[in-house]
């Protein structure tokens, strides 16, 4: 294929869309997948990620998943600092 690039939501979607009618029209997955640049593997992949999805429900899960990733730096942060406490003061633990 070429370069990586990285898709927002909406812009998988939209793919997604445009492909699903273009299939519906009685093209070819092979050809679809070539007009929008990506492999058959990540058609698969973004249909099972985002399929029946909408641009606003798509980028709410992105959201979702970054917040989820700051929740969980912010646990590990604070093992951290309690781990640190008990090195230094490991009589009172």
């Amino acid at each position: 294929m070429g370069t990586r690039r990285r898709h927002t939501p909406e812009q998988i979607i939209r793919k997604l869309r445009e492909g699903e009618r273009l299939v519906g029209l009685g093209q070819g997955l092979a050809e679809v997948c070539k007009q929008s640049e990506i492999s058959e593997p990540t058609w698969h992949r973004w249909v099972a990620q985002y399929g029946g999805m909408k641009a606003d429900d798509a980028k709410r899960l992105k959201e979702s998943e970054r917040e989820h990733a700051r929740l969980k730096k912010t646990v590990a942060d604070q093992l951290l600092d309690i781990d640190m406490l008990k090195e230094l003061n490991p009589g009172n633990w």
